[in-house]
This record gives C-alpha cells, sequence and structure tokens, in this order.
C-alpha cells in the first residue's frame, strides 16, 4: 500500500453497476478508508446513461487533485465515458465491468456464454414502468433465482437473498444507449476480471481488457460481486492504480 502522505493526495471514486446500489462497495471502502485513502462513492440513478454518467461527474468535479476512478458490471460503461476530457482522471478500475468502445452498449458485451445472453428476458427479470421513461423503456429487477444462483454465486445464500430483495432498479434505457466515449483509449486502467463471473463472463471482460491494453488481474472463482466476497482481492487492485501515480 502507499504511504499515508501519497493514499492522501489521490482521491478515489467508486461507481456501482445495475441491480446494487453504492453499499455494495463497504467492505472496499472500509479497506481503502483504514489505509487513508480519500473515497467518495456515487449513488447512480440507474435510469439512463447519460444521467448515471452526469451523478459521476459532479462527483469528480468535487475532487481535488488526481482521481482514480472505479466501475463495478455496467459502472464501467459509467467511468468509460465520465473520464472522457478529465484531466483530472489519472487512472481507471474495471472491475468485473464493461468498457465500451464508441457506439458499443453495455448490454452487448455480458459475453455469448452469460446467463444474460443464454436466457429469455422473462426468464431473467420482473419488469415495470417508471414515470418520465423514454418511450418502450422499462424498469428492470433480477427474479430472485438468477440472482442467488447467478449474479452473487459466491455468497452466503442468506446475504444473497438480502441482496436480491434490497435490489436497485436498472432501466433498459442505462443498459441499450451507444457509449459515446472511450477514456480507457488516453487514460491507463486496470482489469480485475473474476473467472467465475456468470454475468459478464471472464473471456468478454478479456477482450475488453486487451483491446484498452489494461493492467489485467484475473481472480480465480469469484463472482459477479466479488467486489463484496472478496474486498481485500479488489482492494489491491486499486492501491496498484494508486501506486502508478506517484
Amino acid at each position: 500500500m502507499p504511504n499515508l502522505a501519497s493514499a492522501a493526495a489521490v482521491s478515489i471514486v467508486l461507481v456501482h453497476g445495475g441491480f446494487v446500489d453504492g453499499s455494495g462497495w463497504q467492505g472496499v471502502y472500509n479497506i481503502l478508508k483504514k489505509d487513508g485513502y480519500a473515497v467518495s462513492i456515487v449513488q447512480n440513478p440507474t435510469l439512463s446513461l447519460a444521467g448515471d454518467v452526469a451523478a459521476a461527474r459532479q462527483v469528480i468535479d468535487a475532487q481535488k487533485g488526481p482521481v482514480v476512478l472505479v466501475g463495478h458490471s455496467y459502472g464501467g460503461a459509467v467511468i468509460t465515458n465520465a473520464a472522457a476530457g478529465l484531466a483530472n482522471v489519472k487512472a481507471l478500475v474495471y472491475v468485473d465491468a464493461s468498457a465500451p468502445a464508441p457506439g458499443e452498449t453495455n448490454g452487448q458485451l455480458s459475453g455469448a456464454t452469460s446467463i444474460l445472453s443464454t436466457d429469455t428476458p422473462a426468464q431473467l427479470f420482473s419488469t415495470t414502468t417508471y414515470p418520465g421513461a423514454p418511450a418502450g423503456a422499462s424498469e428492470l429487477y433480477l427474479n430472485e433465482d438468477i440472482f442467488v444462483r447467478y449474479f452473487a454465486s459466491d455468497l452466503p445464500r442468506g446475504e444473497a437473498e438480502r441482496l436480491w430483495a434490497s435490489q436497485r432498479g436498472a432501466s433498459t434505457a442505462a443498459f441499450s444507449t451507444p457509449s459515446k466515449h472511450a477514456a480507457w483509449k488516453t487514460i491507463p486502467s486496470w482489469y480485475f476480471i473474476s473467472s467465475n463471473d456468470q454475468i459478464i463472463t471472464a473471456a468478454s471482460e478479456l477482450a475488453m481488457a486487451y483491446r484498452a491494453h489494461s493492467q489485467i488481474t484475473i481472480f480465480h472463482g469469484g463472482s459477479h460481486l466479488t467486489l463484496i466476497s472478496h474486498p481485500n482481492a479488489v482492494t489491491a487492485v486499486i492501491a496498484s492504480a494508486v501506486c502508478s501515480l506517484r
């Protein structure tokens, strides 16, 4: 870990993905704070990519000094766009995340063997309307069996069920909007990949990581929520990104 002086000079901004909220970063946050880092957590509305990018940029703009920007899952698409053109963002960290190129959507990047690609929408999600939704858009909630068996597969069942019951819905509009930017083309990046991620597959993440010329860490096992089940492993990659700024 960096010494406290170097840690305090860098701000870490954490961005969550779909079907969870900022509380999913609790374990990572606790470790980073104990080690002396300045940490902020973005709460994405997850109703539109543009809205989530705006929410992330608002937090980034409030930081002093260099920023390490971290995205989990769909949060990877958010940081890919939010960091574009921001001189204070010095490193990107993707945690079991998507890193789209311009024109790609988050929904296209799950991978051929992802449960999201192999099951029908009715088996995967329950849907509802929401105020102000664009035409044809709906809010998605993962069905319990999918959440417990595939999304949070390495967590104790009771914890997985609690996370399912408290999940944050995500709009189809957020997942289907093409990315406008690819900040990973100009900003150094790190990629944490769980080999047992069944939501965004390791093969898909590896392809994105190679494209971005990221520094890659493969965690053997885990799930799509390794940030919760193994926060120390995720935190170590974030710390590596901070160390690069010395």
